[in-house]
């Protein structure tokens, strides 16, 4: 039997740090006050499921804000746009703001270069979290480019400055690709690379473990983006790639005998369900 757990698996430093600031504010609230994160504190069922059994709830939006006047509310680690922050100023709701340290970094480039008139390219999703927060920071319209297909199709006008930034958890493979192709346009660009170096190890790791083994196994919540891309870059050198939530989801693999088994998992995966799925696949008989 070979099984080989990546060693990046699990709860980067930012995510680490948001689930660890939601429980000091658990323990220091105070009575009747109550606690709510803006948007799910992480893409983590379990982890969300638990929180609310202690209380701590999720709003939707800036809708929502009007709602938990006098409330505490958590910026998730996917931090938020700068109009969320005045408009909780103005309800007196209290913030504890748990943005990663790295988001908060592109807030404030994305700040700086737009007030230096410099056009804004975010290079995600723009349905992600992350980047409704970072679009929230520029003083300039912004255009998020999320495929070569998009990077093609883009156009600026040839006097404009454009600053180019990154969703944190996007594949810095296809980031590179689509830079190569805004430069071939020949506009006047600023590329900052704002991948975190979590994420780079994590994908390297994943590409490196998935090229070494029979099965390789994801674990993550199916809403998590850096998990999706961990599982894009594992099927793309290990075709037999299961992306799985819970080692209840392992029922699907194909594990015969005598293979090697590689594993990796999302920021967002608590170690407790890795271990489980870790034990479990140990535990067969391959």
């Amino acid at each position: 039997m070979n099984v080989i757990l990546a060693e990046t698996a699990g709860f980067c430093f930012g995510v680490e740090r948001a689930i660890q600031l939601v429980y000091e504010q658990i323990d220091k609230v105070k009575d009747g006050q109550k606690i709510y994160t803006y948007g799910p504190i992480i893409h983590n069922a379990e982890v969300v499921r638990d929180l609310e059994e202690k209380g701590v709830f999720s709003i939707s939006g800036p809708e929502d804000l009007s709602k938990i006047s006098g409330s505490v509310l958590i910026i998730r680690s996917h931090g938020t746009a700068r109009s969320v922050y005045e408009q909780a100023e103005e309800e007196g709701i209290t913030i504890v703001d748990a943005t990663c340290p790295f988001v908060k970094k592109i807030h404030r480039i994305v700040d700086e270069e737009s007030r230096a008139g410099r056009r804004i390219v975010i290079i995600g999703d723009k349905n992600h979290p992350e980047v409704a927060g970072i679009i929230g920071w520029s003083n300039n319209p912004v255009t998020v480019l999320k495929n070569e297909e998009e990077a093609e199709a883009f156009t600026a006008d040839p006097n404009e400055t454009i600053c180019i930034v990154s969703q944190t958890t996007f594949n810095l493979t296809k980031f590179q690709y689509i830079v190569e192709i805004i430069e071939k346009k020949g506009y006047d660009i600023n590329v900052v690379n704002t991948i975190c170096n979590a994420t780079q190890a994590r994908q390297k790791e994943a590409e490196s473990v998935s090229r070494a083994v029979d099965v390789m196994i994801v674990i993550g919540d199916p809403k998590s983006s850096n998990t999706q891309k961990l599982y894009d870059i594992c099927k793309t050198y290990c075709k037999d790639t299961y992306y799985i939530q819970t080692v209840k989801d392992l029922e699907s693999a194909n594990l015969p005998p005598g293979i090697s088994v590689g594993i990796t998992a999302g920021a967002s995966t608590p170690n407790n369900i890795i271990q489980e799925v870790l034990l479990n696949v140990r535990g067969k008989k391959l």
